[in-house]
């Protein structure tokens, strides 16, 4: 890992999910900043965990972030039942609000790329307001074909941002990030996903109870049934199954170097 960040890990079904707190992993971005170190970093939940093991690119994109954080509850759940357990659940949403708070503390500049033009203008509207020392890098929609990529990735990185947020789906932004990575040289790069949108009041995000309760995923379900009902019936079972045989195949070769051991 870069900036000499002794890696912490649990391997989640493939994918080292980094076992840090939130405030070690802001004084990480802290470090990054100052430094001017680059610093990926990457969210996973179970639905992101399945689609990786069937897309090859978002898989390799997960593999390219320097830190990758617990974004679902059930990820949380596996590691404990894997007996190495992952300190806390930490939201792709909740990461942004805290490193906005530090960058209003400390005046870091962002840049805002995704959601749509005038949800895009709401939340930097909202940033100005509620993180004033915050400086403001610039701004792009998340509405750009492939062509413009380029485009894009030459504004962000004429900016000179601290930090990028990136508000695009899942595996969008993840894909745009592994590409442009290197080529914009922002310190900080972090996918929120639809974080825009709850920012800006397009869309409602989970009570309390329901997001640590792991439920935030049939919040959504409710609140857009067509689009996210077959989602997360799929994903959300096959992580179970996953689930299942990882803990069946964990319990199994502990109990055979257990034996093992006996013998000798």
């Amino acid at each position: 890992m870069k900036m000499g960040i002794e890696p912490k890990t649990v391997d989640i079904l493939g994918i080292a999910v980094s076992a840090f707190t939130m405030n070690e992993l802001l004084g990480i971005i802290d470090a990054s900043v100052v430094s001017r170190q680059p610093l990926l970093l990457g969210v996973v939940n179970a639905a992101k965990i399945v689609n990786a093991r069937k897309d090859a690119e978002l898989m390799h994109s997960l593999k390219q972030a320097d830190i990758v954080v617990a974004d679902g509850a059930p990820v949380v759940w596996l590691s404990r039942l894997l007996g190495a357990p992952l300190p806390q659940r930490m939201a792709g949403i909740d990461v942004m609000y805290r490193i906005l708070e530090k960058a209003s503390e400390r005046q870091y500049s962002v840049y805002f790329l995704g959601a749509k033009p005038e949800v895009l203008q709401r939340v930097v509207e909202i940033i100005t307001r509620q993180y004033p020392r915050a400086i403001i890098a610039g701004y792009s929609d998340g509405y750009f074909s492939d062509s413009e990529a380029e485009s894009v990735a030459q504004d962000i990185k004429s900016s000179r941002a601290d930090i990028l947020l990136v508000a695009m789906p899942s595996p969008h932004k993840e894909n745009f990030l592994a590409k442009w990575y290197d080529f914009i040289q922002v310190p900080v790069c972090h996918g929120v996903g639809g974080s825009f949108d709850v920012m800006a009041g397009v869309t409602k995000r989970a009570p309390l109870w329901m997001q640590k309760s792991g439920l935030e995923w049939l919040f959504r379900t409710i609140q857009e049934p067509r689009r996210m009902w077959k989602r997360y019936l799929v994903t959300n079972t096959l992580f179970i199954w996953l689930s299942l045989l990882e803990i069946l195949r964990h319990r199994l070769g502990r109990a055979w170097l257990r034996a093992r051991k006996g013998v000798q």
